[in-house]
């Protein structure tokens, strides 16, 4: 009997120490486990932090990834102080137009869910820059009214590419001769990062001056590793009206594209181990482990760096996208 007892006891004492080891390996994975959402908008705040040490008027605009303006992500969620702080801008594709499918009209819910956090950027001094994919002039006109209505910016876009000047409207919506200094003051933009259309850098450069956007945003190389100048910058910050305005700087920051300068031919058969999947509707670009600090030293916060770059180039601020890039990660 005291046998067995004796037995029972080391039993139960095995499995307590079981217990406690496996509570002490779930603790060590928990500790090891990122929180894609607070990396991202660190990562944001840490650019930011860079480029307005160079340069305080530099403008921080996000694009998507709208659930980052809380801790939690739900609308009623307590802010994200530090991301809000960080940031001058919010850019929302697909607002009133696109969510599913090109000219079409968003569905409710997703339209709601979205005007929820786009009203929290803007109860926070926060400028809204709305992107919706419509071609039909009646679609166009209407999600003109009704972000004008609720105070954002906005651009139709004929073309998902962002390739072209739209003809329609013939005049930016809400043009105007005066001088843009800061984000607040625009009333328009133009969303024009794919220049595969112009067939020089001049050509462009020319199309754009004719316009009257107070605000454009366009890549900082023309085709490939053609790097726009700061000569070419400064130049484009005049309106065809007479009238400043300011011009931001696309920038990926979410995924690599492996047709930019900083690609190397070895991370086509030999990856380094930052990089992830190819986004299967995009070739090209890769989703990034963004927490990485040799991928955000491609980024920013030194002299090589693609930030680093931009503001050498005179632009006024940078648009980053694939902010979204959490959902990837929380979804594999």
């Amino acid at each position: 009997m005291a046998n067995k007892q004796i037995r029972k006891l080391l039993l139960l004492g095995m499995v307590s120490f079981l217990m406690v080891l496996s509570s002490c390996k779930t603790t060590k994975n928990d500790e090891l486990e990122v929180n894609y959402r607070d990396e991202m908008r660190q990562f944001v705040i840490k650019l930011s932090e860079d480029a307005k040490e160079l340069n305080p008027n530099f403008i921080i605009i996000s694009q998507n990834g709208h659930s980052l303006l809380t801790i939690n992500g739900e609308s009623n969620g307590r802010l994200a102080l530090d991301y809000l702080r960080a940031i001058d801008g919010v850019g929302r594709e697909d607002l009133f137009y696109g969510y599913e499918e090109d000219n079409r009209k968003t569905n409710n819910e997703d339209n709601e869910d979205m005007l929820a956090f786009m009203e929290i950027a803007k109860a926070n001094d926060i400028t809204v820059l709305v992107t919706d994919y419509c071609f039909t002039h009646e679609y166009m006109d209407d999600s003109y009214l009704q972000n004008s209505e609720l105070g954002y910016l906005s651009f139709a876009a004929d073309e998902r590419m962002l390739n072209d000047i739209p003809t329609y409207p013939v005049t930016p919506y809400n043009v105007n001769d005066n001088d843009i200094l800061t984000l607040s003051d625009a009333k328009n933009f133009l969303y024009l990062i794919n220049p595969e259309l112009f067939s020089t850098k001049e050509e462009f450069i020319n199309a754009i001056l004719l316009t009257n956007y107070d605000l454009i945003i366009i890549d900082l190389f023309f085709i490939d590793n053609y790097q726009l100048t700061s000569d070419d910058i400064k130049l484009l910050k005049t309106k065809e009206n007479g009238g400043s305005r300011l011009v931001i700087a696309y920038m990926s920051i979410g995924e690599a594209e492996d047709y930019r300068y900083y690609w190397l031919e070895e991370w086509d058969n030999n990856h380094p181990s930052w990089l992830d999947k190819e986004n299967a509707q995009w070739e090209g670009n890769y989703k990034v482990k963004y927490w990485d600090k040799a991928w955000q030293n491609i980024i920013f916060g030194n002299n090589d760096s693609y930030l680093k770059m931009i503001l050498d180039a005179s632009f006024d601020g940078v648009y980053l996208d694939i902010i979204d890039a959490y959902e990837y990660f929380e979804e594999k």
